[in-house]
């Protein structure tokens, strides 16, 4: 091991502070981050990898993360892999359909590894991918705010339509109603499936 220490000239005095009495490089390594990131995703599968230095291969363990391309990383999702491997397979429904998703990487010495320690290193450079088929609608679609934002059409919808059954109407207006009313509720269906299209 070394000692390490810290010398200066403080108010004209020299002083000597030690900050290690025994340090051992290889207890405090932070290594580079993996390479060369890439990734396949299929309908049933994600298969992510990377490259590390050969003789690194047995003794690192490795934390992935990924999320939605559009969000923060702070949404993202954590995984191990099971092994030293550098490379993981994540079950392809985990991700939606038509969404893009990033995902990168990091390293350190594996904890059961006893003549070496070391921190995370940075995250590696990130991979892009995207489960094929027709974007999902949004299991929120239903919340709160659409179904105020619907409330007033859908509304005037059932009072026409129960003027209609009462025969209030004559045989022209009750025509004319119908029409509209159909028009409402196409209009209606059409702004659920473009707000489930955006989100």
């Amino acid at each position: 091991g070394y000692r390490v220490s810290l010398q200066g000239n403080f108010y004209g005095s020299n002083h000597t502070y030690v900050i290690f009495s025994e340090y051992s490089p290889r207890q405090h390594i932070k290594l580079d981050p993996p390479l060369n990131i890439q990734s396949n995703i299929t309908a049933s599968k994600c298969q992510i990898w990377w490259t590390v230095p050969s003789y690194l291969d047995e003794i690192l363990q490795y934390q992935l993360q990924y999320k939605e391309r559009s969000k923060s990383w702070e949404t993202a999702l954590n995984k191990t892999p099971p092994s030293s491997l550098p490379r993981i397979e994540i079950e392809g429904t985990e991700f939606r359909s038509g969404i893009s998703y990033i995902a990168r990487v990091r390293c350190k010495v594996s904890e059961i590894e006893d003549s070496y320690h070391s921190q995370w290193s940075d995250w590696s450079q990130t991979t892009v991918f995207q489960r094929e088929g027709t974007p999902e609608l949004s299991a929120n679609i239903f919340n709160t705010g659409t179904l105020q934002f619907l409330f007033i059409p859908l509304s005037f919808a059932a009072l026409l339509y129960l003027f209609w059954n009462c025969k209030l109407f004559s045989r022209y207006k009750s025509s004319l109603a119908l029409t509209f009313l159909h028009q409402l509720l196409s209009f209606s269906h059409s702004i659920i499936c473009t707000m489930g299209i955006l989100r």
